[in-house]
């Protein structure tokens, strides 16, 4: 049994496999299909390329060259998965980069606010189940951009991805501001100085290095080569919170903080951080599709949203009782220095964000060959494609120790970008694909959804924005 990833495997011509690999985020969680027509066809220029089963209506996005490929060689993925393993992909994909925020939201919101954390559980499974349903409304969707495609075409779709790409692109810079902030701490009183760096501090040297580590692996255009760290980050996503519910039984720690009863003021910024730890929603197509019965999607959701929900709240509430004030933004940055369940989470959480460059690179990768390279030979795709991921992530580095400040930029992307993905886009093509069909109070409710994403989106965005400029301008006055 395959826990927390999906393979799907078909029979292939001209050995071109097909693999799609499901791993966490932010949770900014993604996930990275790599379809063997299109793999084929990326490797043999001569060959044309039709990816994504993007043949819905009239409207096809095609890449051809000499020859045309028949939609018959578009296999469809085995569907093998059964409700166990459908519920565990959907869990892994939620548990992410969130759960450290989780007891700073809860302490600074007020533990009433663990309300809110609720509610928009409660809601983003039922998106979830929207989606399921805009999935078999229509067979040939795929993927998150497919429904955004069925619903208003191209432009549905480009919105999609615009919104896709953005949440990936700042998901890594709070991994990177994540692996900063937690290598900082696993080197405490450590003094590294380059005369080509000067200008850096200790943490900041070794973030570049820690990144030019992982710079490699964006080379790599074989998924298999690199779904090990799907996995592996998942795993590190929950060291973390084991090693948090050891220091409570077993560090010493006094469990005695009094969380305030509700900060109003405080409710915009930390439902970004909310909202961010339930973003997933762009794999969970993939899952449906994997699914033995597609008609137990929404169980499933149900299942997931509320093993991930009471994870959340239960960390929340222990880290807030742990540290109370005191609390950090990253919960491991709060833990008792010297123990060994310390040194465990703050290593878990360094491995994590290197786990996550190429994964979440991939997709981006895959859109530059369908669109530029698919003509190209494989060894140039190769050079090409690995130093445009180099400029980014070398981006992402700047950007990241630029602005260090993880709980902003975590609920920036939160407001900004997963409130849209999550609650606002989900309803929309609801309504707009059952328009003919869907009744008054589902009308209403729907409504009432994206309503409320805006205000959250709105509101959390300016808020963020805020504070984040508002602790820019203060560290460089001060220094």
């Amino acid at each position: 049994m395959k826990i927390f990833s999906i393979f799907s495997n078909s029979k292939s011509s001209n050995s071109s496999k097909e693999q799609m690999v499901t791993e966490s985020t932010h949770g900014a969680n993604f996930a990275v299909k790599w379809v063997d027509s299109c793999e084929a066809c990326l490797e043999d220029g001569k060959k044309s390329c039709k990816c994504e089963n993007d043949s819905i209506g009239n409207e096809e996005l095609q890449y051809e060259t000499k020859n045309d490929l028949n939609d018959n060689d578009a296999r469809p993925v085995e569907a093998n998965s059964s409700f166990l393993n459908s519920a565990m992909n959907m869990i892994g994909m939620l548990i992410g980069l969130g759960q450290l925020s989780t007891p700073y939201a809860l302490e600074n919101g007020g533990w009433i606010s663990c309300f809110l954390l609720i509610a928009l559980g409660i809601a983003s499974a039922y998106t979830s189940h929207l989606l399921g349903k805009c999935l078999q409304n229509n067979k040939k969707t795929r993927n998150y951009t497919d429904i955004g495609f069925h619903a208003f075409g191209r432009h549905g779709r480009a919105i999609t991805a615009s919104f896709i790409y953005l949440e990936i692109f700042m998901a890594l810079v709070s991994y990177t501001i994540s692996l900063h902030d937690n290598l900082n701490m696993v080197f405490l009183g450590t003094n590294v100085h380059f005369p080509w760096a000067h200008h850096l501090s200790t943490s900041q040297v070794l973030t570049v290095f820690a990144v030019l580590v992982a710079l490699p692996s964006l080379w790599l255009r074989d998924l298999s080569s690199i779904s090990f760290l799907s996995t592996g980050g998942i795993i590190m996503s929950l060291m973390i919170f084991v090693t948090v519910a050891c220091t409570t039984f077993f560090g010493g720690v006094s469990a005695n903080h009094v969380i305030p009863a509700l900060r109003l003021r405080n409710i915009p910024h930390i439902s970004g951080l909310y909202i961010f730890s339930y973003g997933g929603h762009i794999v969970f197509p993939d899952i449906h599709r994997a699914m033995k019965d597609p008609s137990k999607f929404t169980k499933v959701s149900i299942v997931s949203f509320t093993c991930v929900t009471l994870l959340y709240i239960s960390l929340g509430f222990m880290g807030a009782k742990l540290f109370g004030p005191e609390v950090n933004s990253q919960i491991t940055l709060s833990m008792p220095r010297g123990l060994i369940f310390t040194k465990i989470a703050l290593w878990a959480t360094v491995l994590t964000p290197m786990t996550k460059y190429a994964l979440e690179f991939a997709p981006l990768a895959i859109q530059l060959e369908h669109k530029f390279l698919y003509s190209m030979k494989s060894q140039t795709k190769m050079i090409i494609r690995g130093i445009v991921g180099s400029i980014l992530l070398l981006l992402i580095l700047v950007l990241a120790l630029s602005v260090p400040y993880f709980q902003y930029v975590l609920g920036l992307t939160g407001s900004l970008v997963t409130v849209a993905i999550v609650l606002i886009l989900p309803s929309v093509f609801y309504i707009k694909i059952f328009w003919n069909n869907i009744s008054k109070p589902v009308l209403a409710l729907n409504l009432f959804l994206i309503a409320i994403g805006f205000l959250l989106s709105v509101s959390g965005t300016i808020s963020s924005l805020k504070l984040l400029v508002e602790n820019f301008e203060r560290v460089h006055s001060a220094s």
